[in-house]
């Protein structure tokens, strides 16, 4: 090939290029073909000349310089950018654009609120590239809390929800920057009312009201009701709760009160008995009702009396017959015989018994060194008065207890004896205080001895042990003898099934069931004091009460538990306990929980039958008649429904679920 049809064909390319563009592809081939040599010299000369933003062409057989794609000139001397975006960005890059000119070049973007359909920042528009609205309210919580989003075009607006409005009083918002909330349309909450509450569901719309009513203890003759304006703000109620007074407390015969905490609703008022007397039986406190009543108190207050004073052998006593508290008997010697003791009085104290006093009158060289030991047994050295010479002595016991007045030990036996250290010992009963009257039948003399004794273990409870399944039984609690001192306490004790055979009954501490001890060990459901137990008492287990300072828990389902009656005696710093097995319950169930309700119901029923029966009876026969009163009867048909329950085995089982109580 020779170098000009290299030069020719180098050539081609730029030629062909340009015919393509005037469609003159195949004239410029020819031109070439047919003019080598002049092909050669021209582009050798013109081609020289372009701009370096240009490139030279043949057009016609000649050479041309023309400036290169985005720039403009004469391609010679000058090619400068052509600034593409002057004919308007929507015409360039289409609508919703903005077009940026390059040197050389150009680019588009989309608007904000558009995004390109290629999903990239920037394009030029050459492969249908165009500008999509965004949908701005894809994007949750946008316009905050109680408003809506609605996309527009190329943006979105903000409207509140229903019953809510804009507080600047606008139809919409856009978030951008802006703290703008949506305001609840109505009054909002409506006032507290002091010592009331809301009766019912109320709205706060304007137009609305809101009842009032005053709490318990509290009342109040003015307006009870609050208005939602117009100006959705809440019109003041008149409503004025004025607590309940229920004035100066009661008398109480042979009592004062002692604290009064006031004399409006929930006031409390506590009574002491008068000095000179003891509480018989009653509660202390009288509490101030929503009513304007005092509840109680039944307090009965009654005057001490210690009764006859204890007679002292040998003594002349000095006694004005008054045996109230603080009243003195005085002793003294007869003719013949003198005082060893510590004082020749006593007086009637608080615990309705007189004052134990030694007060011996004894006849010289009679006795000497009389000692108490075992705490029931006597010794002492005898005076002898001869060779192997016998004394005989004359024993006079008596024995009272303060906390029986029925109670009463008196024996009498004599000793004949020679030994020079006589001992003797009494068949006394426990927790009494004894005078021993010791006389010397051949001297006429006579010692009198104060013995006290402590108390034993109290009577074993008498119980009727009952194993039951699937519901808690009723138990009879029956009250025991003070035969080995004072019944002070009974406690009934629930243990896991698994600690009946480990159970102690001395050892086991006072748990109540909210104890952190109490799972493990078991607890005490409830206390009684001795004087508050009527015999034949019943009992419910779990009934959610509280006995002493005890929760009677309710039981769980599905467990096993043994149940113990603790006695407990205290007396004189010393205290004993006898315990005994008074239940096992089996797989707890709720199913005779309501047999029991039905029971009660049907019990609830008679009872109003009755109640309206006599009423209408006394509203007739008032005038001649006394009918008794409806709720005797309807007491007398709920003892009978519950002896029959009681035989027929239904008893209520106080689980977990349920708070019945057969109190």
């Amino acid at each position: 090939m020779s170098k000009t049809e290299t030069l020719c064909e180098g050539k081609s390319s730029f030629i062909t290029f340009i015919n393509l563009m005037h469609k003159k592809r195949l004239a410029g081939v020819f031109s070439c073909l047919l003019f080598p040599a002049i092909v050669n010299r021209s582009v050798s000369d013109v081609c020289a000349t372009c701009h370096v933003h240009a490139t030279c062409h043949q057009i016609d057989g000649k050479s041309v310089c023309i400036c290169n794609y985005g720039f403009v000139g004469n391609g010679r001397t000058h090619c400068q950018d052509k600034d593409e975006c002057q004919i308007g960005a929507s015409k360039i890059c289409g609508n919703h654009t903005l077009c940026h000119n390059t040197h050389g070049s150009f680019y588009c973007v989309c608007l904000d609120g558009y995004r390109a359909s290629n999903n990239n920042k920037t394009f030029i528009p050459n492969d249908g590239t165009n500008c999509t609205d965004i949908d701005e309210c894809e994007e949750s919580g946008l316009c905050g809390r109680n408003a809506r989003c609605v996309n527009t075009e190329g943006s979105y607006r903000c409207y509140c929800n229903d019953g809510y409005k804009l507080e600047n009083g606008e139809h919409f918002f856009h978030p951008d920057g802006n703290i703008v909330s949506c305001k609840e349309i109505g009054c909002g909450s409506p006032p507290e009312m002091k010592h009331g509450y809301i009766v019912g569901n109320y709205s706060s719309l304007p137009g609305s009201a809101v009842h009032y009513e005053c709490k318990e203890g509290f009342y109040s003759n003015e307006g009870k009701f609050s208005y939602c304006t117009a100006n959705e703000t809440w019109e003041p109620a008149t409503l004025s709760c004025k607590g309940v007074d229920c004035g100066i407390p009661p008398s109480v015969l042979n009592a004062r009160a002692a604290s009064l905490s006031g004399t409006t609703y929930g006031s409390e008022v506590t009574y002491n008995c008068n000095h000179g007397y003891f509480i018989a039986s009653g509660n202390r406190t009288a509490v101030c009702n929503a009513k304007g009543q005092w509840d109680g108190p039944d307090l009965v207050c009654k005057e001490i009396d210690c009764g006859k004073p204890l007679l002292i052998p040998h003594t002349e006593m000095i006694w004005d017959n008054s045996s109230t508290l603080w009243s003195r008997v005085y002793y003294q010697c007869k003719e013949g015989y003198y005082f060893n003791g510590d004082k020749n009085f006593s007086e009637c104290t608080i615990d309705q018994s007189w004052e134990t006093i030694t007060y011996v009158c004894k006849v010289k060289e009679a006795f000497n060194n009389v000692v108490i030991f075992n705490e029931t047994c006597l010794k002492w050295r005898r005076s002898v008065r001869g060779t192997d010479v016998e004394d005989r002595y004359s024993f006079h016991v008596q024995g009272q207890r303060w906390y029986q007045k029925e109670f009463f030990h008196e024996m009498t036996f004599n000793l004949t004896t020679h030994e020079k250290a006589p001992e003797v010992c009494f068949d006394l009963q426990p927790g009494t205080n004894y005078s021993v009257s010791i006389s010397m039948v051949a001297l006429n003399f006579s010692v009198l001895i104060s013995m006290t004794t402590q108390i034993t273990d109290p009577p074993f409870p008498d119980v009727e042990f009952v194993a039951v399944e699937g519901s808690a039984p009723l138990l009879r609690l029956r009250k025991v003898e003070d035969r080995n001192g004072p019944i002070s306490l009974y406690q009934v004790i629930v243990l896991p099934l698994g600690l009946q055979n480990t159970f102690v009954c001395g050892s086991f501490a006072a748990a109540t069931f909210f104890s952190t001890t109490t799972d493990a060990k078991g607890y005490v459901a409830a206390e009684f004091r001795a004087k508050d137990v009527a015999d034949n008492m019943s009992i419910a287990l779990g009934d959610r009460h509280y006995y002493g300072k005890f929760y009677n828990a309710p039981l769980k389902l599905g467990e096993e538990y043994c149940v113990f009656l603790r006695i407990i005696s205290e007396w004189n710093k010393v205290r004993t306990q006898s315990c005994a097995v008074w239940a096992q319950i089996k797989n707890l169930s709720p199913a005779l929980q309501y047999m029991t309700a039905v029971g009660f119901g049907s019990v609830a029923a008679i009872c109003l039958i009755l109640f309206l029966s006599f009423s209408a009876a006394r509203s007739y026969l008032h005038s001649t008649v006394h009918s008794p009163p409806a709720a005797l009867a309807c007491e007398a048909v709920h003892l009978s429904a519950t002896m029959d329950m009681a035989q027929t085995g239904i008893t209520s089982s106080f689980l977990e679920t349920e708070n019945v109580s057969l109190l």
